[in-house]
């Protein structure tokens, strides 16, 4: 469907279920690790858990975007769904947290929907969010497995 746009990627972490979800969960310290978002605060409530509102900040052009999405929906250490919209396009993202022998499975999938899709696939963002979310999976592996910068 042309009004619809879906955005995925994954990363193995090496390091504990625990740990990852830990570095995932304490949005208040992203801006340690975290390169594709920048600015992240909490603007209602005071953890990721259903009904929190967060808001942070994503570049996939040259000036920044502000979103605020509010989570839906939370299983610490399983999955966690946050949803919001901007300009006309509804958003849903879906993080995933799959134990595998020897560490975690990362699974971002986010779903966008909207009159505006059209435009930005001229504009390339399907490509440029996809390398937003592959630099924030690649920023958490390196916190997570305790790489330098990460």
């Amino acid at each position: 469907m042309i009004n619809e746009m879906t955005i995925e990627a994954e990363v193995f972490i090496r390091a504990p279920l625990r740990r990852v979800w830990q570095v995932f969960s304490r949005l208040e310290e992203w801006g340690e690790w975290n390169t594709a978002c920048e600015e992240c605060t909490f603007v209602e409530g005071e953890s990721l858990a259903p009904g929190a509102c967060f808001a942070f900040r994503v570049r996939p052009f040259v000036f920044p975007l502000r979103v605020t999405p509010r989570v839906v929906s939370c299983e610490p250490g399983r999955e966690v769904v946050w949803e919001g919209s901007r300009l006309g396009i509804r958003a849903v993202h879906r993080w995933s947290f799959i134990p595998k022998e020897g560490g975690v499975l990362l699974r971002s999938s986010e779903r966008f929907r909207g009159g505006l899709l059209f435009l930005g696939r001229i504009l390339g963002v399907p490509g440029r969010m996809h390398r937003l979310t592959e630099k924030m999976l690649a920023g958490i592996r390196a916190r997570c497995e305790g790489h330098p910068g990460g």
